[in-house]
């Protein structure tokens, strides 16, 4: 599940209101519907335990779970005696956060792109997940990730695979002939931003965005920050089809193409 965070990275609801409120803040019933408080099943069966291993985090480590949301993953840390600081844009989905969590995790409401936010800890190591695709300044994020971590420590980011999960530039296909289902890549190279809908708006005005990279500007923003990438996984869908004449090809399919994609970094500079 991906989701989109930072004030500088959605457009605003057009009314007067006392406090900044984003589109995220909006949709909070809607997105917590769909992740709760236990996370999906991708969450729970891939993405966090896969996160843990590569960060490599051990009992009493101090972790910041960057764009955390209602503090999933925050809390899986957690409960393995890891020392964690939550941090979001969205007030309402901090707010969800402390209502799931205990005291011991701590959480914040502030921009991943705000240097202040970084400056007063250190921590062991920093995770983002599922919201790197959705953050506009990854530059800012990555250097303010180097304020934040203590010397060659981890930065770990997972996203839908940049390579073959672009949002309308990539689908998947059938070929009658070869009885094969294969991915179909229509763009890759050229960044570009895509509006996604958010829940329960419908509105041309009320909308965040996906912003699409090619691997090789992660590589570059990251090195720009002072990390150097040690560790990439591509992880695949644990789903399966029901039984059928394209089951087969389709559960071959998923274990040839991966949906998931986990870059580590570690702070060098």
């Amino acid at each position: 599940m991906k989701r989109k965070l930072g004030d500088n990275r959605q457009k605003r609801v057009k009314k007067p209101t006392a406090k900044t409120i984003t589109l995220w803040d909006q949709a909070s019933r809607w997105y917590d519907s769909l992740v709760g408080s236990q996370g999906t099943n991708f969450q729970k069966d891939i993405i966090m335990p896969g996160v843990l291993k590569m960060l490599n985090a051990k009992k009493g480590d101090r972790i910041m779970d960057l764009a955390c949301g209602q503090g999933v993953f925050s809390r899986f840390l957690s409960r393995k005696g890891i020392l964690v600081e939550g941090l979001d844009s969205s007030a309402e989905l901090i707010n969800r956060a402390k209502t799931y969590s205990n005291s011991s995790v701590r959480f914040r409401v502030g921009d991943v792109a705000n240097p202040e936010n970084f400056k007063k800890d250190r921590f062991d190591g920093m995770a983002c997940l599922m919201a790197i695709q959705n953050i506009e300044n990854i530059e800012a994020l990555f250097k303010n990730a180097a304020i934040g971590l203590k010397p060659r420590c981890h930065l770990v980011f997972v996203m839908t695979h940049p390579c073959f999960r672009i949002p309308r530039q990539t689908h998947w296909g059938w070929d009658e002939e070869k009885k094969m289902e294969y991915r179909r890549i229509d763009h890759y190279r050229t960044e570009t931003n895509v509006p996604i809908l958010t829940p329960p708006f419908a509105d041309k005005n009320s909308f965040t965005f996906t912003y699409h990279r090619p691997l090789e500007s992660y590589f570059t923003a990251l090195s720009s920050a002072g990390f150097a990438v040690d560790g990439l996984e591509e992880w695949i869908s644990n789903k399966k089809s029901e039984p059928g004449k394209r089951a087969k090809a389709e559960n071959r399919s998923r274990k040839e193409i991966p949906l998931f994609l986990a870059l580590r970094a570690k702070l060098i500079g």
